[in-house]
């Protein structure tokens, strides 16, 4: 049944989505923050399409309601909908983070804020918000106000339509995540790291972790820039590379990690969530140091199964339960 009432949004949006296309000559994914808009202000004209256009568009907003529609079926059929428009694009930063992943993050970050009644949630690379929106949609006991940052115009105007539409509490802002961040600390961090150098040396040189020459890894600021805009005990959920311990300036994060948080898990990934193994990636939790903070007595390490296999997921959940009750 659920899917229905996606496959439902996410007709709505693709038909208005090619409409739009069509007539300004846009990509899909630049159509689709428009059409996010337009089903937000609830009217076409602002478009200024032609009549006919115009008038099919207000038919779609007709058959659409978006206010009695659960948030999970508006989220599922922007992702289909950004999947469609991105697949055309390589570029490794702007893929979305996986459904599964963000659901595991979000049962992760609901484990170790048990004990918080009110979050505010930071995620640094928020692209179209998938990630963001999934963890927000499953603390929905908790009143979660959000901070969103992002470098792509195109994208982050996709993220501003979702966030109006699922009703959240989300500020936006359209500029590069390293340079200085007007935000207060945050409870926590979600964040599936951008990899790669930062192209920016003069930038670099604000953070410990730049590259002593050349230019500098770009997920290692993030996770600088990330702990600074924390809250002490405030946790944090990276998304991270395999290799990412493994690299030529890991000695400089090592001490940073040392000086500044407690690593409290690292999980590796199932490989075959990912198109190449190269690109395999964990997620790593990390506590600011705070006044009453205290390292656990042993980190949270394991292997992800397939999260298709129930049987080992429940096993590794078991586990993780056990090591919760010891640790928290």
């Amino acid at each position: 049944m659920q899917k229905d009432h996606v496959g439902t949004v996410y007709e709505l949006l693709d038909e208005a989505v090619i409409i739009i296309k069509n007539e300004l000559q846009i990509s899909y994914i630049e159509a689709l923050a428009e059409a996010g808009e337009m089903y937000f202000l609830e009217k076409a004209d602002q478009l200024k399409l032609p009549d006919k256009k115009t008038e099919q568009l207000q038919a779609l907003l007709e058959k659409a309601e978006f206010g009695t529609y659960e948030h999970e079926w508006v989220r599922k059929a922007f992702q289909l909908a950004v999947l469609k428009g991105l697949k055309d694009i390589s570029h490794p930063n702007r893929q979305m983070t996986p459904d599964t992943i963000g659901l595991f993050i979000s049962y992760l970050v609901n484990k170790f804020m048990a004990d918080k009644k009110e979050l505010t949630v930071l995620d640094l690379a928020v692209g179209t918000g998938n990630l963001l929106f999934t963890v927000l949609n499953q603390l929905s006991e908790k009143t979660a106000n959000s901070y969103g940052i992002e470098i792509d115009d195109v994208l982050l105007k996709i993220a501003y339509a979702q966030a109006n539409l699922l009703k959240k509490e989300l500020e936006l802002f359209h500029q590069d995540s390293l340079e200085p961040l007007f935000i207060d600390p945050v409870d926590t961090v979600i964040c599936d790291l951008p990899v790669g150098y930062y192209p920016n040396d003069e930038g670099a040189e604000a953070f410990e972790l730049k590259a002593d020459e050349g230019h500098s890894f770009a997920h290692h600021l993030f996770i600088e820039q990330s702990v600074k805009h924390t809250k002490p005990g405030g946790y944090l959920f990276f998304m991270i590379p395999n290799q990412l311990f493994e690299s030529s300036q890991s000695d400089k994060l090592k001490q940073f990690f040392k000086d500044k948080v407690h690593i409290n898990a690292l999980l590796q990934l199932p490989k075959s969530i990912f198109k190449d193994e190269a690109h395999a990636k964990s997620i790593l939790v990390l506590q600011k140091k705070g006044e009453e903070t205290k390292a656990p007595s042993q980190i949270l390490l394991a292997n992800l199964p397939s999260f298709s296999n129930q049987k080992s997921m429940l096993d590794i959940m078991a586990q993780m339960d056990t090591w919760f009750k010891k640790e928290k």
